[in-house]
């Protein structure tokens, strides 16, 4: 999953968010840093991401991108998925998307001087551009996936992916759905080990 899912996922719980957002940019060894609601939405993270990564409706999405894009079909199913919640919004919170968004970019904002300074980049560019709301978009995500093949190391094509989204969408839609549905329990019963 990718950044709206992530901290959707967190229950509006500001540690939670925080953790959750800053992830990617911490190692391990480096959890003690953190205050314990922090550490605690690092784990969740990795949780999320190791359930999402082994779930069989993600595998098959995965399947669908793997011939054309590699191992970047992971990066794709996570950024389409965004996009199909970003889409259904309504679906899952009685919150406006752009309430939610704009909250979360104001708690994470909070929290900046307890984040490493890619994390902090990041949400500079995050909310400055509102990627959140633009998820919901084929434009929105057609913009996000452009500039996440700017800073891929290979070329992955991903620029062209939003094409691929478009086409697809519904098949899409129909995996991340009861897959979702799954991810939200999970998520709502975890509990750090």
């Amino acid at each position: 999953m990718n950044h709206l899912a992530h901290l959707f996922l967190s229950q509006r719980n500001t540690d939670l968010m925080v953790g959750n957002f800053i992830a990617d940019h911490i190692k391990s060894t480096k959890l003690s840093v953190f205050s314990t609601g922090v550490q605690q939405g690092i784990l969740m993270h990795r949780a999320i991401d190791h359930f999402t990564d082994t779930h069989a409706l993600v595998r098959k999405s995965k399947e669908r991108l793997f011939p054309k894009y590699s191992h970047y079909a992971a990066v794709l199913v996570d950024m389409f998925y965004d996009h199909i919640l970003a889409k259904n919004w309504e679906t899952y919170s009685p919150l406006p998307l752009e309430k939610f968004a704009q909250s979360a970019y104001m708690v994470l904002k909070t929290k900046a001087e307890e984040m490493p300074n890619r994390s902090v980049m990041i949400l500079d560019y995050m909310s400055r551009q509102d990627w959140l709301t633009s998820y919901g978009s084929i434009d929105g995500m057609s913009k996000a996936l452009a500039g996440i093949a700017r800073r891929a190391k290979f070329n992955s094509k991903m620029e062209e992916a939003a094409v691929d989204l478009q086409r697809d969408e519904r098949l899409y839609e129909e995996e991340f759905t009861p897959f979702f549905k799954e991810l939200f329990e999970f998520s709502a019963n975890w509990q750090p080990s």
